[in-house]
């Protein structure tokens, strides 16, 4: 672990895998890029609707695993608005988890099988990269963060109708890019409401001190 101290002066502990969201800001002053995928191409469609549905559970419980993340690490240098918002996202997702539960009728968080070809990359289409986020970020560069996972999740589920070789897993993917499509709309919605990021937003004249 690294201490951090923030800008209050209090040192903390922060986990070495949140470093990228503490990164010093680029000269540019803007975010770093977007990590890059893998194209969908790859995707192998579940032939049993019960792994579908699976695979589709664990990719929205992961997804709000990461947000929880996010939202610890901007708490750690006193972002505490963006962290509420990525708290939210954790709350949606899981949220999104318990329908898929509901939907099947499990009452226990369903067994996964090897995913092997069940989604490019190494990571859920919708959980978001941590080096996409940055300590000052604001509440308009964390809903462009939710707007990429859910477009992503979109493209995956997709894909997914398109590959798949049983109807009912057809079905249910074509179901949940639904959602997703929707899920995109609401995000949009919500950045009208909120106010766009001056062009300085990443000047920090005290950035955080990393100690071992």
């Amino acid at each position: 672990m690294n201490r951090a101290t923030t800008r209050t002066g209090k040192t903390t502990r922060t986990p070495a895998a949140r470093k990228p969201a503490a990164k010093k800001p680029a000269p540019s002053g803007k975010k770093p890029p977007a990590t890059k995928r893998s194209t969908a191409s790859e995707l192998k469609a579940p032939r049993l609707l019960a792994e579908f549905m699976a695979q589709a559970w664990a990719m929205e419980v992961e997804a709000s695993q990461r947000y929880a993340d996010l939202a610890d690490a901007m708490e750690t240098h006193n972002n505490r608005e963006v962290a509420g918002m990525f708290r939210t996202m954790a709350n949606y997702e899981s949220k999104h988890a318990d329908d898929i539960m509901a939907a099947m009728g499990w009452s226990e968080a369903p067994p996964l099988t090897p995913r092997d070809g069940g989604w490019p990359g190494s990571e859920p289409p919708e959980v978001t990269p941590m080096q996409d986020v940055h300590y000052l970020m604001q509440p308009y560069h964390a809903l462009e963060v939710a707007l990429a996972a859910e477009k992503r999740a979109e493209r995956f589920f997709a894909e997914l109708a398109r590959v798949a070789s049983t109807d009912a897993v057809r079905r249910a993917a074509q179901e949940l890019r639904a959602e997703e499509e929707e899920h995109v709309r609401l995000v949009l919605a919500w950045m009208k409401k909120v106010e766009k990021p001056d062009s300085d937003w990443a000047e920090d004249p005290d950035p955080p001190r990393y100690t071992d």
